[in-house]
């Protein structure tokens, strides 16, 4: 397994681009002030020993010992061992609502980009748990299986947005319906679902269903995202807005936090309510409610000591940054007495 200690040093690679094109400007600009000076088979007979091979492959050695450095730099580090180890948690499960109401701004930067930053902080607030990750909307899909690659679940967690459902509604039965297939592991008591939605146009008896999932030992808490005031929902194209939702009597749609749903969810399935307009509060309550489960005892297994790398690249690019010192732009003369191609003498 690989990592990378600084991946920001990757834009340097950009460079390759600019000295490329920076290249073929002084290249064409040569071009045309020797044009003024000679024509073309003058100019060959007066710089006979001139190679444009040599200037090309002073530019490729250029750009190598670029990347080179680049890599140097970001330091990449290979796992060298294998291990199993012994982790202590629970298994959560987010289940996050991604219908069109979630795209309300009332509450910055939107509804949707809050719950993805508030179960973004939770998972980097966890240390042996294990989580998955659902999205729903009309219907419920699995984004993330239970896992303990939070680096993964992270990613999948940033693409996840409203256009993901094409059925709309908030099919919360739906979600904790998959929820109890993630759980996959018989032996672990504490299983925790949060959900995490605005709570409006739910379908279904909700509570019913969250009373037999309390029942088989999943806990449900609720965290509420946007504002009781609520706002309209804006449709986007590239960032720019279009138009404000609307109703089949042509009435701007207004949607808002539904609290007394999600508190009824959180109250049958003997877990909390929170609200999410704080992102510290709700980290401070999810691990206070986490610190107060028994910890469930697993293995799992790890790439462990890793060794940096950067040695390699480093002594690469100095190679080549030597070696373009030595490689002048001139034909060399050995190679060109061999006359491999028979070439008449003038």
């Amino acid at each position: 397994m690989m990592q990378y200690e600084s991946p920001i040093y990757f834009y340097l690679l950009f460079t390759i681009a600019f000295v490329v094109v920076l290249f073929v400007g002084v290249l064409i600009w040569k071009k045309r002030i020797q044009s003024k000076f000679a024509d073309a088979e003058l100019l060959q007979r007066l710089t006979p020993n001139t190679s444009t091979f040599k200037g090309l492959l002073k530019l490729i050695v250029l750009c190598l010992a670029i990347a080179c450095l680049t890599m140097a730099l970001v330091n990449p580090k290979i796992g060298t061992k294998l291990e199993t180890v012994k982790r202590e948690g629970v298994d959560l499960v987010f289940a996050i609502d991604v219908s069109k109401s979630m795209l309300a701004e009332d509450i910055a930067p939107n509804r949707i980009e809050k719950s993805k930053q508030l179960v973004s902080q939770i998972i980097n607030s966890l240390a042996g748990d294990r989580i998955g990750i659902i999205g729903y909307a009309g219907s419920a899909f699995p984004q993330v299986p239970i896992t303990t690659d939070f680096s993964s679940a992270r990613l999948f967690l940033n693409s996840m947005n409203t256009d993901m459902v094409s059925s709309q509604g908030t099919a919360i039965t739906e979600a904790i319906e998959m929820a109890k297939t993630y759980y996959n592991d018989e032996e672990q008591t504490n299983r925790v679902l949060f959900i995490v939605s605005d709570g409006e146009d739910h379908e279904g008896n909700v509570s019913e269903l969250a009373q037999q999932a309390a029942e088989e030992g999943i806990r449900i808490f609720t965290i509420g995202v946007g504002t009781t005031n609520g706002g309209p929902i804006p449709i986007k194209s590239n960032g720019v807005l279009q138009y404000y939702k609307r109703d089949q009597n042509n009435e701007r749609v207004v949607t808002k936090l539904n609290e007394s749903t999600l508190l009824e969810i959180a109250e049958v399935g003997n877990g909390s309510y929170i609200n999410g307009n704080d992102t510290s509060d709700v980290v401070d309550n999810v691990t206070d409610i986490l610190n107060g489960m028994d910890k469930k005892t697993f293995e799992a297994k790890q790439f462990s000591d890793f060794k940096d790398q950067f040695q390699w690249f480093l002594a690469g690019a100095l190679f080549l940054l030597v070696l373009d010192v030595f490689l002048l732009e001139r034909k060399t003369q050995w190679l060109k007495r061999l006359n491999l191609f028979n070439e008449k003498k003038k």
